[in-house]
């Protein structure tokens, strides 16, 4: 069986490691070009590694949808075409050319969740449940047949990074399976996806990483949660100055009942731990413990050094 692969988000890797060290042939890898790869979150440069180390063709373009990808991928005459970590759509002449089909990914249980930056969204909307989809791709988006599913639990201390590592994992189990079926002869019964009336998630921009402090605590906990690295960060302003927050603690304390407006800084909290140690903020309930800081220089800040900044005032929105 011939398979090309498209990717450049980490979470294809262990997929991707788990096919090599199974000795199942990977006939060409196609990426993204540095221009384009460095307008790209958590994209991974470890392909190029493996790729070397196991002689697969490795090619860098700057879009799936040119001539460029097609003329490689055509001369490859794949049986299969995998796509994992690749936020485009593939036209449908691309979808044309391998005799098998071409198989993709989405981090969530669809129908539910289609669109962009699925896990982001998850978490900034407080969900407790998400999973991985493994479909046969399509034109449109998020609405192949499903050919896998796999559920996994959200808890209140997952981030961005750690819900990527369960669709890692996730990635590479479902397509395991999908090999050893394919191998045997039996492609796994389409099963038709239905779709419901949900819109379809929108792209998030660095832009829209901007605080409001005028919400819960967990709102914001989570908006927070949700943008960490390797993402842009969610974001706030002290005097004029832009500063994201990486980590933060959500506590069970009230903070109008201690004299806190919203986005207002108790500096200093010490800790015996660095993640012990920060500056407290008010929301419209509970208090946060931020932890960790990057200034406008790109400077990150945590315990005794973000206590030396002695942050004072309001976080506001602009």
């Amino acid at each position: 069986m011939r398979i090309v692969w498209i990717g450049c988000h980490e979470e294809g890797i262990p997929a991707f490691q788990e096919v090599l060290s199974r000795e199942r042939s990977i006939d060409a890898f196609l990426t993204l070009n540095e221009t384009a790869f460095q307008k790209k979150s958590a994209g991974s440069r470890k392909y190029l590694k493996l790729c070397k180390e196991h002689q697969i063709s490795y090619y860098e373009v700057d879009t799936i949808k040119g001539d460029k990808a097609y003329e490689i991928i055509k001369s490859k005459a794949p049986d299969l075409l995998v796509v994992l970590g690749w936020s485009e759509i593939l036209p449908q002449r691309l979808l044309e050319i391998p005799t098998i089909g071409t198989i993709g990914t989405h981090a969530a249980l669809l129908p539910h969740n289609r669109g962009s930056a699925p896990i982001n969204w998850a978490l900034i909307h407080g969900e407790e449940i998400t999973g991985n989809t493994m479909m046969w791709l399509s034109t449109e988006v998020d609405a192949g047949n499903i050919i896998d599913q796999m559920e996994f639990p959200i808890t209140i201390y997952d981030t961005c990074r750690t819900l990527y590592q369960k669709v890692a994992e996730t990635n590479r189990e479902m397509l395991l399976r999908l090999l050893e079926n394919l191998e045997k002869g039996e492609k796994p019964a389409s099963q038709v996806q239905i779709l419901n009336e949900e819109q379809i998630l929108p792209r998030r921009r660095p832009k829209d990483g901007l605080i409001n402090w005028r919400q819960s605590g967990l709102n914001i906990y989570n908006f927070i949660r949700a943008l960490t690295k390797p993402y842009p960060g969610a974001f706030t302003y002290l005097r004029g100055k832009r500063w994201i927050l990486w980590e933060a603690v959500l506590l069970p304390v009230d903070s109008a009942k201690n004299g806190l407006e919203p986005g207002e800084i108790v500096p200093k909290v010490y800790g015996m731990d660095t993640r012990g140690s920060g500056f407290l903020v008010g929301t419209l309930d509970q208090m946060l413990l931020i932890t960790e800081v990057e200034d406008e220089e790109g400077n990150i800040f945590r315990g005794a050094d973000l206590n030396s900044l002695d942050l004072r005032g309001v976080l506001v929105n602009e």
